[in-house]
């Protein structure tokens, strides 16, 4: 898992001046220059939410009472195209501009993208040049997890998600925390529930990722909320269950850094802090599982903005 983690975000640490002398944004600037922050970021953000919320499930079926699982999952979230660049006059006003129309997000290309900072304040001064860190060109951005369930009455069960403080290499600190509950719908409906040769759930999740980051010996910290609810059907013939949902995401990324935050040539003179824009969108998937005994295999693909492939091993009884 760690090295996993590592993999994705050391490549993170990459904001540099090369050698540039460090300009200083001037305040009424900053709220501009926190844009360039979030569009940049933002990728990484709503892939964080969409993996998050990925993996709760893999049956329709909670756990009769006492009844329990331990799952192993790792949800690998497809990074779209769109998400590879933003659009540099739309995130950077009149303040901040370039020769290009685009620059690479996070997850974009490698290559920097020259830029020009004309501060607001002063009146025909000389545009200050730095350099837009390019990203990590990486196609997809997995994301493991560990995760308890348990049946308790009235065929409900409920999830635990928990990661602890982990160092990452020397530059990164993730640690992780969700809870979910899944409720059967069809003991509902007398007579006709029972006669369904299916199971239909509702299930609704919510985890919580801290990621803190040194970035060219700067720190920076991402929090990422990310909330699901869904529908859930499934069906097991032997030894397999084919299962599918459809339902809701949400997520909110909120980012900081101290003050001096470096942007490839240009610095904040104070703390920088903000909330990224929610990305809510709806969601849809299909999978299998296997089970072996006590042993469960499992694998599905969500369609969403983000599409995300799961893949699980785990434990389950009753």
């Amino acid at each position: 898992m760690k090295k996993i983690l590592f993999t994705l975000l050391a490549g993170t640490i990459g904001f540099t001046s090369n050698g540039q002398t460090v300009e200083s944004i001037i305040g009424s600037d900053i709220a501009q220059g926190e844009k360039m922050i979030e569009a940049y970021f933002t990728p990484m953000a709503e892939s964080f939410g969409a993996g998050l919320n990925n993996g709760w499930y893999n049956t329709a079926k909670p756990h009769s009472l006492g009844g329990f699982d331990l799952t192993f999952t790792l949800n690998t979230v497809i990074i779209p195209n769109s998400a590879e660049t933003f659009n540099i006059k739309e995130a950077g006003g009149s303040i901040f501009r370039s020769t290009e129309d685009e620059a690479a997000t996070i997850f974009g290309s490698s290559n920097s993208t020259a830029m020009y900072y004309n501060p607001s304040s002063v009146a025909g001064s000389d545009s200050i040049t730095f350099n837009m860190p390019g990203g990590l060109k990486t196609p997809a951005m997995p994301l493991p997890m560990i995760q308890a369930g348990i049946g308790l009455i009235k065929n409900t069960a409920i999830d635990i998600r928990y990661m602890p403080m982990l160092n990452v290499g020397n530059a990164v600190k993730v640690n992780l925390f969700g809870v979910g509950i899944k409720h059967d719908l069809l003991q509902w409906i007398p007579v006709i529930g029972d006669a369904i040769p299916m199971s239909l759930s509702i299930q609704g999740g919510y985890t919580t990722l801290n990621t803190e980051l040194k970035i060219a010996d700067q720190k920076v910290a991402l929090k990422t909320k990310a909330t699901t609810i869904n529908l859930v059907a499934s069906r097991k013939i032997l030894m397999v269950t084919g299962y599918a949902g459809v339902g809701y995401n949400s997520s909110k990324t909120t980012f900081s850094a101290d003050a001096n935050f470096d942007l490839g040539g240009v610095k904040f003179e104070e703390e920088v802090a903000m909330d990224f824009t929610s990305n809510n969108n709806l969601r849809a998937n299909i999978g299998l599982r296997l089970n072996i005994t006590l042993l469960t295999i499992q694998a599905d693909y969500t369609f969403a903005e983000y599409p995300t492939a799961t893949l699980g091993l785990g434990v389950s009884l009753r």
